[in-house]
């Protein structure tokens, strides 16, 4: 597996980036070979913080262009800015046996 996380620290409201990106950006990912999951969090004063999950590092990156083109095109007004990206192949998951 492979993340990508995206770090926004300027979002002026995180919930409503969330809900506007969520179609928009669930439409992309849903498209895109490997994609396994997305996640978005809110880490309090305006940082929003975005995981996608992956099968492998191809995937991802081709995934993580178009999410990154969609954000700049459909949310200018939210002042996003560029985020910084982390990413790297998965070395321990641990999943709940429930």
């Amino acid at each position: 597996m492979y993340i990508v996380i995206r770090k926004y620290t300027k979002v002026r409201s995180v919930a409503d980036a969330a809900r506007r990106a969520k179609s928009g950006i669930g439409q992309i990912l849903r498209e895109s070979h490997g994609f396994r999951s997305y996640h978005v969090l809110d880490g309090g004063e305006g940082v929003a913080v975005a995981v996608m999950i992956f099968e492998d590092r191809e995937s991802a990156n081709a995934a993580n262009d178009k999410v990154l083109e969609f954000v700049q095109a459909s949310l200018p007004d939210l002042n996003l800015g560029h985020p910084e990206i982390i990413a790297g192949e998965v070395l321990v998951n641990i999943e709940s046996d429930a």
